[in-house]
């Protein structure tokens, strides 16, 4: 996604809602709801963050879906604006077992992968 920078304000929010409009006339074309950007569940223990997304897809003919999981850790540079990353510290490794492990019991508690329902299934 490409910003345009003016230092005029006004300009400034005028280019932005006219690059809004555009988006969002690109989604209704395409047939994309700002629910499907989102992920389905967010798992956090602080700046790490695992992320469970929906994701649907056609097998053999079939209509199926299936979900994915996306680790990240949140920071801010040295400007003050916020980014993610995939590499963790040394600290962030428990963090992100932790909130693995939170994605992982939300899926088998769902339903998602029945073989690890049926094994965790007391």
């Amino acid at each position: 996604m490409n910003f345009i920078v003016v230092k005029n304000s006004n300009e400034t929010r005028c280019e932005l809602k006219k690059l809004s409009a555009v988006m969002q006339s690109l989604d209704c074309e395409q047939g994309v709801s700002k629910m499907e950007n989102r992920p389905e569940k967010v798992f956090s223990t602080g700046a790490v963050q695992a992320a469970v997304w929906k994701n649907d897809a056609v097998k053999d003919g079939k209509k199926t879906e299936f979900r994915t999981v996306n680790l990240q850790r949140r920071y801010t540079d040295k400007t003050g604006e916020w980014k993610s990353t995939s590499t963790l510290r040394i600290n962030d490794l428990p963090k992100a077992a932790l909130a693995l492990n939170k994605a992982f019991e939300y899926l088998v508690l769902k339903g998602q992968d029945s073989e690890f329902a049926e094994e965790v299934a007391v």
